[in-house]
């Protein structure tokens, strides 16, 4: 059911196909029965192991950040917005007009909500692909698979997939180097399709009210767990 209300409304709007980044790869993941195959560990060197760990200890650093994102969909579309994300569960993804698209983890939820249509769409947190991101301690391994470590002039990135459930995608993580600062990250779904966020301007733990992250369903019954 969830899979198919996201399908809709990809359909509608090329704003929500941008937003797959958070849940088109947890649809799949839902549509998808079958288990996937263990994912496969990039080979890492000594100094592979040592940046991936000061990367770990950067993003663990940030509690909560404010930023201006672009996001493109795998059909060539843009998005444009506002970022706020608070660690641990929360983050949510303010397009600016004329989307009408809301997308918001509230710790236990992922939520969809078109404002013009008034339509919801909740999907368990947990089953969504950056969900690491949101976790109180971040860790790249373990529950963690890094499949790809690059090294580039001033650049790193490094291609993740959880180890339980590499169906629900590949976030690959962009970082500036000395200083470290996140760049961008880019989700590849089951489908193959890439969809990627570019942040501009992040502010790094400052204050963030509590009700950025509220969401007061404008049905009458509220949420129905992927409804």
């Amino acid at each position: 059911m969830a899979f198919t209300i996201v399908r809709r409304l990809l359909r509608r709007t090329a704003a929500v196909t941008a937003a797959t980044i958070l849940t088109c790869a947890a649809a799949a993941a839902v549509a998808t029965p079958a288990l996937a195959a263990p994912p496969k560990a990039a080979t890492l060197t000594l100094d592979d192991r040592v940046d991936l760990q000061r990367v770990e200890q950067y993003l663990n650093g940030i509690r909560t950040l404010t930023a201006r994102f672009t996001q493109y969909s795998p059909d060539g579309g843009t998005a444009e917005g506002v970022l706020y994300l608070s660690r641990p569960g929360h983050m949510r993804f303010e397009y600016d007009a004329p989307s009408p698209i809301m997308l918001l983890a509230d710790g236990t939820w992922v939520i969809y909500y078109d404002k013009n249509l008034k339509q919801v769409t909740y999907l368990p947190i947990g089953s969504t692909p950056a969900w690491f991101l949101l976790r109180n301690d971040i860790s790249l391994e373990g529950d963690v698979t890094i499949t790809k470590f690059e090294r580039g002039p001033g650049v790193l990135r490094a291609t993740l997939v959880e180890t339980k459930h590499p169906e629900n995608g590949t976030v690959t993580l962009t970082l500036s180097d000395k200083p470290m600062e996140l760049k961008q990250w880019s989700l590849v779904d089951a489908q193959s399709k890439t969809t990627t966020v570019v942040l501009s301007e992040p502010r790094i733990g400052a204050p963030i009210d509590p009700s950025v992250f509220a969401f007061d369903d404008p049905r009458p019954h509220g949420p129905q767990g992927g409804q």
